[in-house]
C-alpha cells in the first residue's frame, strides 16, 4: 500500500487539484492507495482570522466566512460536471452551516479556546477533501471518504495535542482490514481526543497524518507531494544552479530540514522514519521530473556532501566573563534559563577555555531571552564575575550537510575558504557531534551571496567561474562595451573558464538588472524599459542583491559615479575603471582606494585612464617590480591632440581641421575642453603615480594646445576665435618645420619634474612619426637608455571598450 499527500499548494485551486487527482488516479492503477490532502492554500490562515474576529465581535468575520464558502463552491463549479455537483454542493453548504453556528457562539461569548480554534480550523481540510472525493465520483473511480478524527487520537500534554500512537495504529489497521477499497480519501491535519473532541497536529499536521498512516500499516512508500522538485542542494530562490538530491538519509534530511529546509518537516515524518519506510518528494506540477527519495541506507554517491541549507532572522545570545572558567554548573544554569523561558536554541558554540558561551536563537525571542539570562546570572554579573549578557541581531545560519562528513578532509577548509575569498565574516562556527553538518553564522546581508559562494565551491562543475559585471554609463564606451561582451561571449567561456554575465547597466536616470544577464537589444531600449533610477540606487541595488563574484566598470566620466568606489571596493566589489578622475583626483583619494583594494583582496584596474587600450599602466608596473628605475617618459596621450597636430599643414586653416574632428567624435562635444589640454594633465598626473612620483596635478607645468586667450569665452565663439588667431598658430607649426622637427603635445615625466606642453620633436625622437589619432609612450629606464615605446590607437570608443573589457577579465580571474 501507497500514501501520497499533497501539501496546500499542491490543492490550492480546480486546476491544481485536477492535477493532484490525476497523479493519484494513476497511483492507485499500481498499488492501493492512502490520498491526504491539506487544505486548500490560504484557507486555514483564513478560518484562524474568521475565528479571532468573531471572538472580538467584529462582524466582519461573516463576510471572511463568505468569501471561503464561496471560493470553495467556485471550485465546484469549475472542475465538478453539473450532474455530478449537487452531493459535494450540499455537504459543502452543510459544512459552512456548521461552522458558521461555531463562530456565532464564540462571537457570543467572546472567547476563542484552543478547543473551539481547533473545531475552526478542522474545516479547512474537510472541505478539500470532500471536494476531492467527489472528483474522483465524478470520473467513475471508486473511493471512500475516511474521517481522520475517528482514527488518530490526541492526548493532552502541557497544553499540547500529543499523538497516541499506539490507539492511531490499532485504529487504522482496523479500519483498512475491514475495507476493500483500492483508493482512501483522507483529511490531513485534524485528528480527535479520547471524547470525541476535534484536535489538530500542528505545523506540518497533514505531513504527520500521512506518516502515521504509513507507519500504521507499514506502506511500501511515502510519497510528499509539493511545488518543488524535490529536496535541492540549496534554496532554488538564492541558487537558480541548484540541483534536485536524488538520494538522501533520514539522518541528512533531518539536518537539512533543521536548519532551514522547509520541504519536510521533521517531527511529522518521525513515524515513517521509525519504520524505515521510503519517503519520496515529488512536485505536483512537474510530476515525470526529477523527485528525492529519503531512505534508510541510500546509494553510494561520489557527492559526499547532500546540500546546503540555512536560516534566517537569527539572534546571538553570548555569556562570558572569567568567573565562569572552571566552575561546574554555569552551562547547566545557562541552558536551563533559556528552557525555563521556553526558548528554542539553533545552535551551540562554546570557546574550549569556558570563559564564553554563544548560542543562536530566534532572533525574535532575543530580547526575552537576554533578559532571562541576566536574570539567572544577577548576583554574578553584580560582583563583576559574570558580564551582562550580549544580545546580537540580524544574523543568519548555513549549514553544510553530508553524512560521510568526518572521512572528508579538507571540507570546513573549503566551506571557510570560499567565504574568506569573498571577504565574508564568520561570526561563529559550530559541527554537529555526528559530524554530519558543519554551521557558519554570519551576517544576514551576506546571506544569499554566502548560500551562493558555497554552493559554488561544493556543487559547481569546478571549470566556469561565473562573475557579475555591473556597468555604469551608456555612452559611446559604454555601448560597445556591451556588444564586445555579448559578442565575445563563447570565446571568454572557452579561453578563460570564465562566464562573465552582464547583471547591471546604469545610465543618469535609467538601470536593468538581471542575473540572468542582458543582451544589446535590451541594453539598446534602456531609456523605455529600464527602471528609474541613478547610480546611487544602482549601487543600493547590487549590494542588496550581490549574487556571488562581482565587478564593477565604470564608463562614465562622473565624478558622482567615482566617489561610489570605496563603497564598492569596501563590499568586496572589484572595480574597473576609464574614468580618470579618481585616479588623477588627490594623492590620499586616491591612495586610500588602493590601499582598500589591497585589504579586501579585489581589483582596482584603470589600465585605460592613460592610453586607451595601450598596456601602459601594466607595463611601468612591471618593470618598476622587476627592479627597474624610471628616468623619464615621454608621452603623446591625446589622440585627438595628436590627429590636429599631425594633419595640420596650413591648407586649411586649425579651425577646419577641429570642425571635422569634432564631426569624426575625435573630441569632446566641447572642443575646448581638448584643447586645454586637461585631460593629457589627469593622464600625466596618472603615469606620474605610477612611476612613482606622488604628484598632485596642481605640481605639473601644464600648457594648452592653442593659445589661450581662444580658450577665453563661451563655446559657440571658439571656431571664430580660432580663425583669429590662425596665423600666431601657423607661425607656431612653421619655426618647428624650418628645423626639421615635428610639432607634438607631449606629456613628460622626470624625477625632477613633469609637465604637459606643445614641443617640437627631432626627427630621432621615436614621438616625431606618430600620427593620426594614435597614442605613443616612450618609457627610459637606466637598462633601457633609449627606451621601450607603446605605440597604438588613442581614440576611440571601440578600443577603449577593448581596454575596459581586458581589464575587467583580469579582475574576473
Amino acid at each position: 500500500m501507497q500514501i501520497l499527500k499533497f501539501g496546500g499548494s499542491s490543492v490550492a485551486n480546480g486546476n491544481n487539484i485536477l492535477k493532484a487527482v490525476s497523479i493519484t488516479a494513476q497511483a492507485s492503477l499500481r498499488d492501493k492507495t492512502i490520498m491526504v490532502s491539506s487544505a486548500i492554500a490560504g484557507c486555514t490562515d483564513k478560518l484562524i482570522q474568521t475565528a479571532t474576529l468573531a471572538s472580538l465581535k467584529d462582524p466582519n468575520y461573516k463576510g471572511l466566512a463568505k468569501e471561503l464558502e464561496e471560493s470553495h463552491i467556485a471550485i465546484i463549479n469549475g472542475i465538478i460536471p453539473a450532474d455530478f455537483r449537487g452531493i459535494p454542493m450540499v455537504k459543502c453548504k452543510a459544512l459552512f452551516t456548521e461552522l458558521r453556528g461555531i463562530l456565532e457562539g464564540i462571537c457570543l461569548l467572546g472567547e476563542l479556546t484552543n478547543s473551539s480554534l481547533d473545531l475552526v480550523m478542522s474545516f479547512g481540510e474537510l472541505l478539500s477533501t470532500t471536494i476531492i472525493s467527489a472528483k474522483f465520483n465524478s470520473q467513475g473511480i471508486n473511493n471512500v471518504w475516511t474521517d481522520s478524527r475517528s482514527l488518530v487520537k490526541t492526548f493532552l500534554h502541557n497544553s499540547s495535542n500529543l499523538v497516541d500512537t499506539q490507539a492511531t495504529y490499532m485504529n487504522i489497521k482496523n479500519y483498512l482490514a475491514s475495507n476493500g477499497t483500492r483508493l482512501y480519501i483522507v483529511p490531513g491535519f485534524i485528528a480527535s481526543d479520547a471524547t470525541g473532541k476535534t484536535t489538530t497536529l500542528g505545523r506540518g499536521g497533514s505531513d504527520y497524518t500521512a506518516s502515521l498512516f504509513a507507519a500504521a500499516i507499514n506502506a511500501r512508500v511515502l510519497e510528499i507531494w509539493t511545488d518543488v522538485d524535490g529536496m535541492m542542494t540549496a534554496d532554488p530562490r538564492l541558487v537558480p544552479e541548484a540541483s534536485t538530491i536524488e538520494h538522501i538519509s533520514y539522518k541528512e534530511a533531518l539536518e537539512l530540514s533543521h536548519f532551514g529546509a522547509k520541504v519536510v518537516y521533521p517531527p511529522t515524518i518521525q513515524p515513517a522514519i521509525k519504520k524505515g519506510i521510503p519517503i519520496m518528494v515529488r512536485n505536483t506540477f512537474n510530476p515525470d521530473g526529477p523527485y528525492t527519495v529519503i531512505e534508510n541506507s541510500p546509494p553510494d554517491s561520489r557527492d559526499k556532501i547532500r546540500g546546503i541549507s540555512g536560516s534566517t532572522q537569527i539572534a546571538l545570545i553570548s555569556l562570558e566573563g572569567s568567573g565562569m572558567v572552571g566552575i561546574p554548573g554555569y552551562s547547566a544554569r545557562f541552558f536551563t534559563s533559556l528552557a525555563t523561558a521556553q526558548i528554542n536554541i539553533v545552535l551551540i558554540t562554546q570557546a574550549s577555555s569556558l570563559h564564553t558561551m554563544c548560542v543562536a536563537i530566534e532572533e525574535k525571542v532575543a530580547d526575552k531571552a537576554g533578559k532571562a539570562v541576566d536574570a539567572e546570572f544577577a548576583y554574578e554579573i553584580s560582583l563583576g564575575k559574570v558580564n551582562p549578557v550580549v544580545v546580537e541581531k540580524g544574523f543568519s545560519i548555513i549549514s553544510l550537510v553530508g553524512d560521510d562528513m568526518k572521512n572528508q578532509s579538507g571540507t570546513g577548509g573549503k566551506m571557510f575558504t570560499a567565504l574568506g575569498d569573498a571577504g565574508i565574516n564568520i561570526r561563529a562556527i559550530a559541527q554537529g557531534s555526528s559530524e554530519r553538518n558543519i554551521s557558519v553564522i554570519v551576517g544576514t546581508k551576506d546571506y544569499p551571496n554566502s548560500i551562493k559562494l558555497i554552493h559554488d565551491r561544493f556543487f559547481g562543475n569546478g571549470k566556469i567561474d561565473k562573475v557579475y559585471l555591473y556597468v555604469a554609463g551608456y555612452g559611446t564606451v559604454g555601448k560597445e562595451l556591451v556588444k564586445l561582451i555579448n559578442e565575445r561571449k563563447p570565446t571568454i567561456l572557452s579561453q578563460d573558464n570564465l562566464e562573465l554575465v552582464l547583471a547591471g547597466l546604469c545610465t543618469s536616470s535609467k538601470m536593468i538588472l538581471s542575473k540572468k544577464g542582458i543582451t544589446t537589444s535590451q541594453a539598446m531600449n534602456i531609456r523605455e524599459t529600464g527602471t528609474d533610477g541613478d547610480v546611487n540606487m544602482f549601487i543600493r541595488q547590487i549590494l542588496s542583491e550581490l549574487p556571488g563574484k562581482a565587478v564593477f566598470a565604470d564608463c562614465t566620466a562622473s565624478g558622482s559615479v567615482a566617489s561610489l568606489y570605496r563603497e564598492l571596493l569596501d563590499n568586496n566589489i572589484s572595480v574597473v575603471t576609464c574614468n580618470k578622475i579618481a585616479p588623477s583626483a588627490s594623492l590620499h583619494t586616491w591612495n586610500t582606494l588602493k590601499s582598500i583594494s589591497a585589504k579586501k583582496g579585489v581589483c582596482l584596474l584603470y589600465e585605460t585612464t592613460a592610453g586607451a587600450a595601450l598596456p601602459v599602466v601594466e607595463t611601468i608596473a612591471k618593470l618598476i617590480q622587476s627592479g627597474e628605475k624610471i628616468t623619464e617618459v615621454q608621452a603623446i596621450l591625446s589622440g585627438t591632440l595628436n590627429y590636429l597636430y599631425s594633419e595640420y599643414n596650413g591648407k586649411e586653416s586649425f579651425a577646419t581641421l577641429v570642425k571635422k574632428a569634432k564631426e569624426s567624435g575625435y573630441t569632446e562635444p566641447d572642443p575646448s575642453v581638448d584643447l586645454s589640454g586637461a585631460d593629457v594633465l589627469r593622464k600625466c598626473t596618472i603615469l606620474a603615480r605610477e612611476c612613482g612620483f606622488p604628484l598632485e596635478q596642481e605640481q605639473i607645468e601644464s600648457e594648452p594646445a592653442v593659445p589661450a586667450n581662444i580658450l577665453d569665452g563661451n563655446t559657440d565663439g571658439l571656431t571664430e576665435r580660432l580663425e583669429q588667431e590662425e596665423k600666431a598658430i601657423m607661425s607656431i607649426f612653421k619655426e618647428s618645420l624650418s628645423k626639421g622637427e615635428n610639432m607634438r603635445y607631449i606629456a613628460r615625466i622626470t624625477p625632477h619634474g613633469c609637465s604637459v606642453k606643445p614641443l617640437s620633436i627631432p626627427p630621432e625622437n621615436p614621438l616625431y612619426h606618430v600620427c593620426g589619432t594614435n597614442n605613443s609612450i616612450t618609457i627610459i629606464t637606466h637598462n633601457y637608455p633609449n627606451g621601450i615605446t607603446i605605440t597604438g590607437a588613442g581614440a576611440g570608443a571601440r578600443v577603449t571598450a577593448g581596454g575596459v573589457l581586458n581589464d575587467i577579465l583580469k579582475a574576473s580571474l
